[in-house]
């Protein structure tokens, strides 16, 4: 089958994707979605007989899904929406999570549900979370929708918000005052994650006597004494 994906970066999901799918005996072919004339061009001369977006940051343009299988690779669980699908799982404590395969239409992650990979929620950052569960649930969920395509057996479900199995739904971006911590108030797991669910990028803003800083890699202290529930190391 000929693939072609479309992506903002050749990021590790990307490639775990690429490495699998041409090991299978798939043509994959890369385009970095750069603006709709690219992208565009890259359908034109390839000819896809699927176009995969395992890592995007806008919309596919609408003459392209029209006319072409887009399916869309969205780190959260069905019914999730937004960008920051993965922060707020974290934030949320959510203890577990999935990846949903979507086909592309007018609506940002709104489409036909093609397939799903659930995983388990380990207390870790965003990009460790990121590497190994949602790259494997990925993995899985995009090799099953391959699956219905090539089987001819191409049964979708709508989106539908209402249906009792949707626990996701519409969730704006991630801003830095949804993860302002209240040193005052904040427990430790708190605190730790808001700081693991903003690991990579963009870090917590905070202010330490009156400097700015950017807060990562948090992890709890246990060789100190302090209050119980209260967080007594920051690390950066």
């Amino acid at each position: 089958m000929r693939i072609l994906f479309l992506t903002h970066a050749f990021n590790s999901l990307t490639q775990s994707l690429f490495v699998e799918l041409t090991t299978q005996g798939h043509e994959v072919s890369i385009e970095f979605d750069i603006n709709d004339v690219v992208t565009r061009e890259a359908v034109s001369l390839f000819r896809p007989d699927l176009v995969v977006a395992p890592y995007l940051r806008r919309a596919i343009p609408e003459d392209v899904w029209q006319n072409n299988i887009c399916l869309i690779v969205h780190p959260g669980i069905k019914g999730d929406r937004g960008p920051s699908a993965l922060d707020w799982a974290i934030m949320n404590a959510e203890t577990d999570w999935g990846v949903t395969v979507l086909q592309a239409n007018a609506d940002m992650d709104a489409g036909d549900v093609w397939s799903e990979g659930l995983f388990v929620m380990r207390d870790a950052t965003k990009s460790s979370l990121y590497r190994r569960e949602v790259s494997q649930a990925a993995l899985s969920a995009v090799l099953k929708a391959i699956g219905k395509l090539e089987a001819g057996d191409i049964v979708t479900l709508p989106l539908d918000p209402s249906a009792p199995d949707v626990r996701g739904k519409l969730r704006p971006l991630v801003r830095q005052d949804d993860r302002t911590i209240d040193w005052a108030g904040d427990d430790t797991r708190t605190v730790l994650r808001k700081i693991r669910a903003a690991d990579g990028y963009p870090g917590v803003d905070d202010m330490i006597s009156g400097k700015k800083y950017a807060l990562f890699d948090a992890h709890p202290e246990t060789g100190m004494k302090g209050v119980p529930g209260d967080i007594i190391g920051r690390r950066f």
